[in-house]
């Protein structure tokens, strides 16, 4: 049991990394969330386009279309960042999970006050 607590309490030294590494690094970290931004307003404006705006009422067959919607928006990041030769390997469950909540809401903002305004014009 003092062998395990012996192991785990050995931390391995970060490596530092150089100016210009920080700086490549923070502008992957903006290109990322900068495509997941643009793909939650490009899902919102398409949700708003495919469902009718007089239709919704609670969770129904047109909010999960919507919600589908965005969730093939957050499958097609990845292949973006592929195509961008942004460093997906290097993305963990953490990186994904804030990828996908930016995606989320911005689609969830921009469909809102899209059908907002279309309420308000009907």
């Amino acid at each position: 049991m003092t062998e395990d607590k012996a192991i785990e309490e050995v931390e391995v030294p970060k490596k530092k990394l150089t100016a210009k590494e920080k700086q490549e690094q923070h502008i992957s970290r903006i290109k990322k969330t900068a495509i997941a931004s643009f793909i939650g307003i490009i899902t919102g404006i398409i949700s708003f386009l495919i469902v009718p705006a007089t239709s919704l009422a609670g969770l129904n067959n047109y909010t999960m279309l919507a919600l589908f919607l965005m969730l093939a928006g957050v499958v097609v990041q990845r292949h973006i960042f592929m195509f961008m030769h942004l460093d997906t390997p290097k993305m963990n469950k953490k990186d994904w999970v804030y990828q996908g909540f930016m995606t989320f809401a911005f689609w969830f903002i921009s469909w809102s006050i899209l059908l907002s305004t279309a309420l308000k014009v009907s």
